[in-house]
């Protein structure tokens, strides 16, 4: 974590949405002028200039940031709040905590833990919880605590409750790295933090068990990966990043696999660093990535 924390020090990140109108870019920016602070990038967005939704995500740098960041914060609140806006401040400096969930594929697991080590994911791993323990010995090389919990019986309560009370005050947000059970209603309500999944996706009509297989007996031509956020309406949440590959009528169901998996790696582990980095805002079941 070297690599990201020493680039951040000093440095916080903003985060504006509301109703859209005049005056917005400069009332930020004299907030941070104000309190002695260097814009180092800015993006914005306007869904429409007249009534619509606009949304800012800010960097910028000020020495000994942690001691003025009270009093940023309180400036922001008086000067935002009246005009409509939410905002969200943050230290670049502290990582987010972040804990996965995986079953008995390892390759989105494997390829987080690797980018983790390299200091590529501003995050920290505090567990590794799965319900199976075939990864045990490679996430343990890892030097992550590694978690099983077995959920077997059809009522799953048992086994959601033991990971809430992993989770509880010890994470700030989930990955589904290929996690195969479906979290219940229960579980969103208290899990209390955002959770990403990533499924297969340019195969809608191949749900559930073998869909490379299926996919290769219809002749697909573009595979790919969606990573979204979790709600309660299964794989429908909103999408934070997705990609494709082509293949042929040579590829077996076993080579679309194997790419599947590639591409699976690359749009989770994009969504990670996007969402670690405070890039991705929510807005309904939509997101707006900057």
């Amino acid at each position: 974590m070297a690599l990201h924390s020493q680039a951040q020090k000093d440095q916080a990140c903003l985060i504006v949405h509301g109703p859209d109108r005049p005056g917005i870019v400069s009332s930020v920016a004299a907030v941070v002028t104000r309190n002695q602070g260097n814009i180092v990038s800015l993006d914005q967005y306007s869904s429409d200039p007249t009534g619509g939704d606009f949304f800012q995500r800010v960097v910028f740098s000020r020495p000994d940031l942690t001691v003025a960041l009270p009093e940023i914060e309180a400036d922001l609140g008086r000067t935002l709040e009246p005009l409509g806006l939410a905002w969200t401040l943050t230290d670049r400096s502290v990582p987010k905590r972040m804990a996965i969930l995986v079953s008995t594929s390892d390759h989105c697991l494997l390829e987080l833990l690797w980018r983790h080590r390299r200091g590529e994911l501003p995050v920290t791993i505090p567990m590794v919880i799965s319900n199976h323990t075939n990864t045990a010995e490679d996430v343990r090389s890892f030097g992550v605590p590694f978690f099983h919990v077995p959920s077997l019986d059809p009522d799953k309560s048992h086994a959601e409750a033991q990971i809430l009370k992993l989770l509880e005050g010890n994470v700030d947000f989930v990955v589904l790295a290929r996690y195969m059970q479906i979290l219940s209603p229960e579980f969103l309500d208290r899990v209390g933090v955002p959770l990403i999944n990533i499924h297969h996706s340019f195969l809608p009509a191949f749900i559930g068990a073998a869909p490379y297989r299926r996919a290769k007996e219809r002749g697909v031509k573009l595979i790919g990966a969606t990573s979204h956020y979790v709600t309660k309406d299964l794989d429908e949440g909103p999408i934070i990043e997705q990609d494709v590959a082509r293949v042929t009528h040579a590829h077996t169901a076993t080579d679309l696999q194997a790419r599947g998996a590639y591409v699976e790696r690359a749009v989770l582990s994009r969504a990670v660093e996007w969402h670690a980095e405070d890039r991705v805002i929510r807005h309904g079941n939509q997101t707006i990535v900057f």
